[in-house]
């Protein structure tokens, strides 16, 4: 649910699925030796205990999700 609601209020503030990529993680989108991270301290936590960036995933899919089902369309955004 959380993931959903971070990907709608990223519509809804206009956000592109790249710049919300970039706010998840610029080394994503500039590469891997960009200097700056937005959530390093959940990205390594999660990591730890997920093996993996998990927020990241559930957002963008949530983004890819309520993109292809028209979800955004369909609440006006």
């Amino acid at each position: 649910m959380r993931a959903d609601l971070d990907a709608l209020y990223a519509h809804a503030y206009g956000l592109t699925r790249d710049e919300l990529r970039y706010v998840l993680h610029p080394a994503d989108v500039k590469g891997p030796d960009y200097p700056s991270e937005t959530f390093r301290v959940l990205k390594e936590k999660e990591i730890r205990h997920h093996g993996e960036y998990r927020t990241r995933r559930l957002v963008l899919a949530a983004w890819d999700r309520m993109e292809a089902n028209g979800e955004f369309a369909a609440m006006g955004m």
